[in-house]
């Protein structure tokens, strides 16, 4: 940095993103988490858990849209590209209501690090392809399935002009990152998501939210709350109810920026230096 701290937009006290994740597995696959705790015999499809992940796509993606509308609250949908190819109006529906898509992954069980390289890009433009062909909006940054990225994955995204990388968890704000093939900017993820708590109370998912953004707010400067639903677990009502009682919330606050995961990495791209850390935040000189 030059000098001091950089701000947010409008001087803005703290961000808050939402990633909503639009996951979807292949045909006569389901999670490894049974929805019913229970699992099948080799050989037997659990339909269950095949149908409790379907709800996203089916029924749960056109709550969260709907919630976030009422809030005037952007979102990054960090979607499995055979999402949109699962469910093309709820796709068209995103892009409508003026959310970003993010990739992530072709389905759910097709992790990266599980890949070699070759594979891991392939599959990386493969998805970047389908998210455009289906939506016609290029995605810009990338979330992969469980996390789960490789020393590669960096290099592989900014060579296809990403923008973001939303994998590592090793700083509190977006920083960027130099790669062979240009920069990229890397934002932290969330700590804490829905599929945490849908079993047990939902209202945990309520009080650890308001609790890190009121701390954030009345201590912290140029602070960053991200936070996570996905599809099948947030867009149930059970969840719903908690996420629309934080946006409402948040909402109450001045200077609030809510951004999405695109904006957050154009930010850190656009910086004096690649990374603001806590201790430049905490104790400027």
């Amino acid at each position: 940095m030059k000098s001091g701290v950089k701000t947010w937009p409008n001087g803005s006290k703290i961000a808050v993103a939402l990633t909503v994740m639009f996951e979807t597995w292949p045909e006569g696959k389901w999670p490894p988490y049974a929805a019913q705790r229970w699992q099948p015999k080799p050989g037997a499809l659990d339909h269950q858990s095949i149908t409790f992940a379907q709800y996203g796509g089916k029924a749960g993606i056109w709550r969260i849209l709907r919630i976030l509308d009422e809030c005037e609250m952007p979102a990054t949908f960090c979607t499995n590209a055979h999402s949109v190819e699962v469910y093309p109006d709820a796709a068209a529906q995103v892009v409508k209501c003026g959310h970003d898509f993010a990739a992530h992954g072709y389905t759910q069980d097709a992790n990266l690090a599980d890949m070699t390289a070759e594979q891991e890009q392939a599959t990386i433009r493969r998805c970047i392809e389908v998210l455009e062909k289906n939506t016609g909006q290029r995605p810009q940054g990338w979330l992969s399935p469980i996390l789960a990225w490789t020393a590669n994955t960096d290099g592989f995204l900014a060579q296809e002009k990403m923008l973001w990388h939303g994998d590592a968890n090793y700083t509190d704000l977006p920083r960027r990152i130099q790669t062979p093939h240009g920069p990229l900017a890397h934002v932290p993820h969330s700590d804490y998501t829905d599929n945490r708590v849908l079993w047990l109370s939902p209202q945990d998912y309520f009080n650890v939210y308001k609790d890190t953004f009121d701390y954030l707010y009345a201590n912290e400067p140029l602070s960053l709350l991200v936070m996570t639903v996905h599809c099948h677990f947030g867009g149930r009502p059970l969840m719903s109810a908690q996420l629309h009682k934080l946006l409402r919330y948040f909402s109450s606050f001045p200077g609030v920026w809510f951004a999405r995961h695109r904006e957050l990495a154009q930010w850190a791209l656009e910086g004096d230096a690649d990374e603001i850390s806590n201790a430049q935040r905490f104790f400027p000189k």
